[in-house]
């Protein structure tokens, strides 16, 4: 059986490798645990539908109130049904993943200040859930459950965007704030910062508002609940940027630059480049 002392040395031997698994499953245990502490949440349906009629008065004193003629197109069009369901289901896991390892390839200085903002956006919005479970429009009378809809056509089930079998394993009350639209958000930002390319910064705003469209008119989520997803992120950026600032070791290329040991919270995204430092 292998002894502690050879973990320092495979992290000597393969500093790449290393800190990109301590990465791996950072994120990862953060994710599980994000989706473990929300079935901690309150599943009393009185109070999460008291919340969700709450938020629809608010909605329509402000004029906001588009759930039902957005609900209305994805009932009536079965492809954008289809394609809301598909879209709902899988890309904030793919996209949100494929930015996050690509600002790992990028570096440190531009890889841990998301990846904080990211995860304290995260815990904002799961404290949210647990303190004010709330009922998303599809258990609201008029509305319709799209995902329930299409399901004979995806591998989710009619409970939730969970997989066929596991529905009693997520929380249907998790509506407010949209952690969907928080997340799109984030990549949006995060493109616009460190995308090369215009068309790759408008492609990130293009999804990030494609996704705020599809949570609402799958019947998932409140008008409300994007806008309140979006100012979690927000919230987590401006937190990220009070912390200090990571710095790339000297020496070190793009691909070796994400962390020496991985880290909850940090800094901001004006954190100076190795090539900066190196003047």
């Amino acid at each position: 059986m292998p002894s502690l002392p050879v973990i320092p040395g495979i992290r000597n031997r393969y500093p790449r490798v290393f800190r990109g698994v301590l990465e791996l499953v950072l994120v990862l245990s953060l994710w599980v645990a994000y989706s473990l502490s929300r079935l901690f949440a309150d599943a009393n349906m009185g109070p999460a539908l008291a919340r969700a009629n709450d938020l629809l008065h608010i909605e329509r004193h402000l004029g906001i109130h588009w759930e039902l003629s957005l609900n209305k197109l994805f009932i009536d069009n079965d492809a954008i049904g289809l394609v809301g369901s598909y879209w709902y289901a899988t890309l904030h896991y793919i996209v949100t993943g494929a930015v996050l390892l690509w600002l790992y390839r990028l570096g440190r200085h531009c890889y841990v200040p998301a990846r904080r903002a990211l995860a304290i956006a995260t815990i904002l919005g799961l404290v949210a859930y647990l303190l004010m479970p709330t009922a998303p429009p599809r258990f609201i009378q008029g509305y319709a459950d799209v995902l329930s809809l299409h399901a004979a056509d995806g591998w989710w089930g009619t409970d939730a965007s969970a997989p066929r079998g596991l529905g009693g394993l997520t929380n249907e009350l998790a509506a407010f704030p949209s952690l969907h639209a928080g997340w799109a958000l984030w990549v949006a930002i995060s493109l616009q910062r460190h995308a090369r390319w215009h068309w790759l910064k408008g492609l990130g705003w293009a999804y990030a508002a494609g996704t705020a469209i599809v949570i609402v008119g799958t019947g998932n989520h409140w008008v409300i609940d994007v806008i309140v997803g979006w100012l979690v992120v927000v919230a987590g950026f401006l937190a990220a940027e009070t912390l200090p600032s990571p710095k790339d070791a000297p020496g070190r290329t793009n691909g070796d630059t994400a962390s020496d040991a991985p880290e909850l919270v940090s800094a901001g995204p004006g954190a100076p480049s190795a090539a900066a430092h190196a003047k």
